[in-house]
Parts: structure tokens; C-alpha cells; sequence
């Protein structure tokens, strides 16, 4: 009798931990309210008149309601506290446009991707320093360059010869712009629309847009974004992929987000590139 109960005790501990993550999505349309947390990036996720809007904000809500889970329930958050967060269990998937990079596919398991982009620089306001490319940077090693944590430009100026010494890490996009007013910094880079937007917002006119920036010609360059769910959610990554194509093969992705500046032909993804062959290397 004593190895009877201990057996069904063992066997419904195991049937628990399997429905924790096979019944996820199945919790959250129960409950009708999915936890996102979002980078606070512009044009990707951002709050105004007390709304998150953005890009990514737009996929999200437009998938989930197509999964029968009404509320996006939606947080705001450092960049580099995304996937922490997610590990944590403080969100249920995170979205921004987070870069997919075979580093992080180690960590997290990613959607398929639902927008693409390049890369983008910030300098004061005439250029002084000429700063035109991260090789500019590398053949300078005077040139400080401000990087929000957790961003993957540090890792492309590195690769593009910039070094360590050169970079100054920053929590978040304003900091980045503080850093290059204050002199600390002589530029900051990140995804093009992200910085270029900011730098919009701001409504300042100490600094600029580099227009002319050249694209570094490395591997993750464009970077294609996608939302991030924990190691165990397949079901609901895979629910999420789902109707993620459905949106992509009717065209309503382009819909959703040409309203925030993104374009059909600078931002959509080619509907055959797969998570996969980027966390591969493949296509990265």
C-alpha cells in the first residue's frame, strides 16, 4: 500500500510539471489576460496619454486576441531586464523587437520574426568628429560610444574593431543621449527607428540623426525582431507562430505597423525566414 501512494504521488507530480507548461496557453485564455513586458523603445513600445502603442505593441495585441486572450496586460521595462524578467516568471513573453542572435536563442526560445532593421548613430549637432560607420569609431580609439545594456550594437562594434575601452554602457535611450550632450559619449548607436524616433521625441537640437550611416557588413545586420517566450512554453509559441503567419500571409502585419513609422519595404520580413536558421547562424 506504501509503495502504491508513493507511486501515485511521483506520478502526479510529473502530470503536474508537464500540464505547467503544456497548459499555459490554455491558463491564459482561461484568464483572458497575457502578461507582455515591453523594451520602452519608440517606435517599438512606448507609452502615451497613459496607452502603450507602438509596433511590437500592435503584433502582440493583435495575436493574442486572435488566441481567444483579450488583455495585454503590458509592462514597460529596461531592455536589459527582458529576459530576466521572463526567467523570473514576471512575464508571461517579451516583445520589442528584441534582435533574435544565436546568444540569446540560448536563453530564451523565440517567435518567428515580425519585423527587420539596420542600425543607427547619434552625434552632436554638425558631426564634429565625422563619425559616418562603426569603423570610423575603431580607427579612433579617442571616440566614446554610448550602448543601452543588453543592446546587441556592443557586440557589432566589436566585431567592426571598436574597442572595449571605447564603449560606455547606459540603462536605457535617454541616458544614451545624456552621455553624448554631457561629453561623455561622442555618439550613441542603436536600431535605426529606435534612435531615430528618440531623437524625434526629444525635440532638441544639440544632437543629430547620421543620415549617411553605413550599415556594418557583419553577421546579425539587418536584425530581425521577435517576441520571446521561456524554454518550456512551446505550445504557446507555437499557438503564437501560428497566427503570427496568418497575419503575415494577409498582409495586416504591414497594417499594424506602418502607423508607427515602419514601412512594408524597409521593415517586413521575407514570410520564409525562419527562427531557426538565425539562431542557427545560418541567416544571421
Amino acid at each position: 500500500m506504501a509503495t502504491l501512494l508513493l507511486l501515485a504521488a511521483c506520478g502526479n507530480e510529473n502530470s503536474g510539471s508537464a500540464a505547467t507548461g503544456e497548459g499555459k496557453l490554455k491558463s491564459l485564455q482561461d484568464k483572458g489576460v497575457v502578461k507582455v513586458g515591453f523594451a520602452n523603445e519608440k517606435p517599438y513600445a512606448y507609452e502615451e496619454d497613459g496607452e502603450l502603442k507602438g509596433g511590437a505593441v500592435a503584433i502582440a495585441k493583435a495575436v493574442f486576441e486572435n488566441l481567444g486572450i483579450e488583455e495585454v496586460d503590458g509592462h514597460l521595462s529596461d531592455f536589459g531586464q527582458l529576459i530576466p524578467g521572463l526567467g523570473a516568471g514576471k512575464f508571461d513573453v517579451i516583445t520589442a523587437g528584441m534582435a533574435i542572435s544565436p546568444d540569446r536563442c540560448g536563453s530564451v526560445d523565440f517567435g518567428e520574426p515580425e519585423m527587420q532593421y539596420g542600425e543607427g548613430l547619434i552625434v552632436k549637432k554638425g558631426n564634429p568628429e565625422e563619425l559616418h560607420s562603426y569603423k570610423d569609431i575603431a580607427n579612433n580609439p579617442d571616440i566614446k560610444v554610448a550602448v543601452m545594456s543588453g543592446a546587441t550594437e556592443k557586440d557589432f562594434m566589436l566585431r567592426e574593431g571598436v574597442a572595449e575601452s571605447q564603449i560606455v554602457m547606459v540603462p536605457d535611450i535617454p541616458a544614451s543621449f545624456a552621455a553624448v550632450e554631457s561629453g561623455r559619449a561622442h555618439a550613441t548607436t542603436g536600431t535605426e527607428m529606435t534612435i531615430k524616433m528618440a531623437l524625434e521625441s526629444a525635440n532638441q537640437d544639440k544632437l543629430q540623426f547620421v543620415e549617411d550611416f553605413e550599415q556594418p557588413n557583419i553577421k546579425g545586420v539587418p536584425s530581425y525582431g521577435a517576441a520571446a517566450f521561456h524554454i518550456d512554453d512551446d505550445e504557446l509559441r507555437e499557438a503564437y507562430n501560428e497566427e503570427l503567419r496568418k497575419l503575415k500571409e494577409s498582409g495586416k502585419i504591414a497594417e499594424l505597423i506602418e502607423p508607427y513609422g515602419f514601412t512594408e519595404e524597409r521593415n517586413i520580413v521575407d514570410i520564409e525566414l525562419t527562427t531557426e536558421s538565425i539562431c542557427s547562424g545560418e541567416k544571421y
